[in-house]
């Protein structure tokens, strides 16, 4: 993650790998090694690599969330056919929920 972290901020940041790596006093390589995911940085190695590409993180704890996994349980009972035509009607729901937005716009307009 923390890879994803430094490749994302040095992005939005407008620096090439080679930038960044001068202001980090490393090589270009490390960032490259660092963003491909071969090497695992420290957390506190990630968040000097993100100041440095002036941003920070918001880093918070939370309650844990499981609804995720317990949809994607419930899922696994359902046979493949079941899924897919489960999906089918969602698709179109959404559907219908788009024409009506779409709807609503046009008279508003």
């Amino acid at each position: 993650m923390g890879n994803d972290l430094v490749r994302e901020a040095r992005k939005r940041a407008g620096l090439t790998q080679r930038e960044l790596a001068d202001k980090a006093g490393t090589s270009q390589s490390a960032i490259a090694r660092l963003e491909s995911g071969r090497t695992r940085p420290a957390f506190d190695d990630v968040l000097r690599l993100v100041r440095l590409c002036r941003m920070d993180l918001d880093i918070m704890l939370v309650e844990r969330d499981d609804s995720d996994w317990a949809q994607a349980l419930r899922q696994l009972q359902l046979s493949p056919v079941e899924r897919i035509r489960r999906m089918e009607a969602v698709a179109r729901q959404m559907l219908k929920l788009r024409k009506a937005g779409a709807a609503a716009r046009q008279g508003a307009a």
